[in-house]
């Protein structure tokens, strides 16, 4: 589902918006949407059309004011319209304007990875470029194949990640992602994908009074699944730190450390998916410093430029990455645009402006507020859970709070795309009701986000769900 699908779902725009209205009709004849139903948009309901941002907001070509409560998915960590990346991408474009990182370096991308490897934990000191971040997590599974092949353990192709998990949607990146109705068009797949339960404890069948065994419980089901298919045949373990689709859920305590001795015991990579959690998400810069905990493979991208511009990575420990560093084996994967000198610029001048301004900081300071402001919506017999961490939280909506009754099919079309996200947008916010699960609500605004613009979100949720409760309980 789309972000743009989500938000436009219902929406119709008077039609004496002539500039908005020729904007949606070439786009409608031209331009082909990501993941979205491109059947959803016509003349009543058109296909909304952002011209420019400013700080935490954006404006449509009619001139509203949004507040990006999703970070233009989870990416404008920094805010819009920022002048020091203006200049320092001029300044970038002037020296050079593109060479690739094949064979040659240049400077940008070599002070990235430097920086990079300053920042990542343990020893995960050796830093791949990509364009972006299901790149970065097929180059994690292409590496952790190779790497156990020229070891000799030629049967290690096979990934383990979670159920509803999304890992990207290249053919490999979509055999880790768990989501079927992703899946389901391109199969067969690549072969090796094997998946465990995600950490959802709100919807907890086993340990269901007990957080940390039921995390303990959630980790042995990794190691249940290497057992059965051999431990011998398994490369890599995918996980995020807290997991995206479903609705940020959250690890228990001990669950990592249970994750992490597990692999080892077994020789298995484990590969940290970052895309979203990395550079500030969760207040840290990387979720495993969150959680403490560390990877053998980080992947990351969205934050790492702030949205300037796009780049991803895959961080990897100098054990993995030191067979290739001598002799005539090479990691045969790369991407032309990979360290592109413009988005190694944009990454070094975001990663500049977090720690000059705090804004780690930031997050971790207002961490507690977000949590307690959502937990107030649960007196709306709406909200059943309320998960997440930093500047990443979802609220998951439900017809009986004390059942847990979820909403499904119809019902929960009609309440996600037919009011509930509509009703946001049409009130100026922009944030993701996912239905990849049971139906949930995230924000995930920019990281340099205030007190103040918690309280428009939350408040705005709350008139919102306010109203649904009064249409559809």
């Amino acid at each position: 589902m789309s972000i743009n699908e989500i938000f436009t779902d219902g929406i119709a725009v008077s039609g004496e918006h002539q500039e908005s209205h020729s904007y949606s009709e070439r786009a409608r004849r031209n331009l082909w949407l990501q993941m979205s139903r491109m059947g959803a948009y016509s003349e009543q309901n058109e296909i909304p059309i952002i011209v420019r941002g400013e700080g935490v907001h954006v404006y449509d070509v009619n001139g509203k004011e949004y507040f990006d409560g999703i970070s233009g998915l989870f990416t404008n960590a920094l805010g819009h319209g920022r002048p020091e990346f203006a200049e320092a991408a001029a300044e970038s474009i002037n020296n050079l304007t593109f060479f690739p990182i094949w064979t040659y370096a240049h400077p940008k991308a070599i002070e990235l990875a430097e920086k990079v490897a300053s920042l990542a934990p343990g020893d995960l000191n050796r830093v791949f470029f990509t364009t972006g971040g299901a790149e970065a997590n097929e180059s994690a599974w292409k590496l952790a194949r190779q790497y156990h092949k020229m070891r000799g353990d030629t049967d290690r192709y096979k990934v383990i990640s979670r159920d509803i998990a999304y890992h990207g949607t290249t053919l490999g990146a979509l055999t880790i992602t768990s989501l079927e109705n992703y899946r389901q068009p391109f199969e067969p797949l690549v072969p090796g994908a094997v998946k465990v339960p995600a950490v959802n404890f709100y919807r907890a069948e086993v340990h269901a009074d007990d957080f940390e065994a039921f995390g303990l419980w959630s980790a042995q089901q990794i190691e249940e699944a290497l057992l059965r298919e051999g431990p011998e045949t398994v490369a890599a373990v995918f996980l995020e730190p807290v997991q995206n689709a479903g609705g940020c859920f959250t690890p228990p305590p001990g669950y990592w450390q249970e994750v992490r001795r597990i692999c080892d015991r077994y020789g298995v990579i484990l590969v940290s998916d970052e895309v979203i959690c990395a550079f500030g998400r969760l207040g840290t810069w990387f979720g495993g410093q969150k959680y403490d905990y560390v990877p053998d493979i980080i992947t990351c991208a969205k934050g790492i430029t702030a949205g300037y511009a796009p780049l991803g990575a895959m961080i990897v420990s100098d054990r993995l990455a030191e067979p290739f560093q001598s002799g005539e084996l090479a990691f045969q994967h790369g991407f032309t645009w990979a360290g592109h000198p413009l988005a190694a610029t944009m990454a070094l001048t975001s990663i500049g402006i977090i720690e000059r301004e705090n804004i780690l900081g930031n997050v971790m300071a207002n961490e507690d507020y977000f949590r307690k402001s959502l937990n107030d919506l649960k007196d709306l017999p709406i909200v059943g859970d309320v998960r997440g961490t930093g500047y990443f939280w979802g609220v998951e909506l439900v017809k009986d709070q004390e059942t847990k009754e979820t909403w499904q099919g119809e019902e929960a079309e009609r309440l996600l795309r037919g009011f509930v996200s509509p009703e946001m947008f049409r009130r100026g916010l922009i944030c993701r009701s996912d239905d990849r699960g049971d139906p949930v609500v995230q924000l995930a605004p920019p990281l340099i986000s205030t007190r103040e613009d918690i309280d428009f979100m939350v408040g705005t949720l709350r008139d919102v769900f306010t109203e649904a409760v009064r249409r559809y309980v």
